[in-house]
């Protein structure tokens, strides 16, 4: 095993190793605080205390929905930078974040839909729309669904979906208050219920991925150096776009959307172990859930006994890193 290798595989193991400390966390850290033992306890033994309840009940469900959410919004990052080759790119950059938006909001104003449960079907099939928008808008005229043109097409939709959103919220009050609670993003409040529901969306989303990162090695080479080693560059530039958007409209759907996770993680895994996606997305699929179990618990115990909704705490998070990225000489998106 060569020396760089070992390197990637040593951090590879730290990652997990945080991601570890971090389910632990998540799963003891809050308004009531439970001592590692008494997890473990509940998690390996059940139990009838107050403790126990609030493990099984409510925080093994909120972690298990933050571990799905970071691995795919970490993942639909890599793609969406690979993809479009900017390394700004992130989960909403395709319009996919708004297009969920609009699907609740016409939920609650026009369906009668007023829960969780309702709104993730609505949420995912926004979602997927908008991402089959923009990829029809891009790929339209010379050489099809290029990385600008996918970028200028998502900026569009984005401006567009937000207005429509804009529209019914205010002239419709309840619908307002609703789409509120959601927008914010949060894992507080979801059951297990849409673990379900969300879970056979990732679990392709992630098969998608897996299958393409050697395209994605190829696409950073340009669209003439992937065609040469034999790629067919508009249906890698597809798969990952879809990939991406079904992995983000599930978790968009699921709880709400939440930014700079899939903006941050990918470039920190790309520091960590260098651009080969064999390694870095395996890389991100254990930094992103770090990252948002993290915020989460950080949101728990900095206003007790409120708490910050997880996409406030990972924007507080992320801005730095974002002026810190804009900030450098060079950026390279894979």
């Amino acid at each position: 095993m060569s020396p760089s290798t070992r390197r990637r595989v040593a951090w590879l193991l730290a990652a997990f190793l945080s991601l570890l400390i971090a389910v632990l966390l998540s799963l003891a850290v809050g308004s009531r605080q439970i001592g590692p033992g008494e997890v473990f306890q509940a998690l390996l033994h059940g139990g009838t205390s107050d403790n126990a309840q609030v493990v099984r009940s409510l925080r093994v469900p909120r972690t298990v929905i933050g571990v799905l959410v970071g691995v795919a919004l970490a993942l639909a990052g890599t793609v969406m930078q690979g993809v479009t080759r900017n390394p700004i790119a992130e989960p909403g950059v395709l319009g996919v974040s708004q297009g969920a938006s609009v699907g609740v909001v016409c939920a609650i104003a026009f369906f009668g839909v007023h829960t969780l449960v309702g709104y993730v079907w609505f949420a995912f099939a926004g979602a997927a729309l908008a991402a089959v928008g923009v990829y029809a808008v891009a790929s339209g005229g010379y050489r099809g669904a290029s990385p600008v043109k996918l970028a200028l097409a998502g900026a569009a939709m984005n401006a567009f979906l937000a207005s429509v959103v804009a529209g019914v919220v205010t002239t419709n009050a309840r619908a307002l208050d609703e789409f509120r609670f959601w927008q914010v993003g949060s894992i507080s409040g979801r059951g297990s219920e849409i673990i379900g529901q969300v879970g056979p969306f990732l679990l392709a989303g992630l098969v998608l991925v897996a299958a393409m990162s050697r395209g994605l090695d190829a696409l950073a080479l340009g669209d003439d150096a992937a065609m040469g080693l034999g790629h067919n560059v508009a249906l890698l530039r597809a798969l990952g776009a879809l990939g991406a958007t079904v992995l983000t409209g599930a978790s968009v759907a699921a709880v709400g959307p939440i930014a700079f996770t899939g903006l941050a993680v990918p470039h920190i895994a790309r520091a960590l172990v260098g651009t080969a996606h064999r390694w870095v997305l395996p890389l991100a699929a254990l930094l992103g859930p770090v990252m948002l179990l993290v915020s989460d618990v950080l949101g728990r115990i900095i206003f007790p006994p409120s708490e910050v909704p997880v996409a406030v705490m990972t924007a507080l998070l992320g801005v730095p890193f974002l002026i810190a990225l804009v900030r450098r000489k060079t950026v390279v998106a894979s």
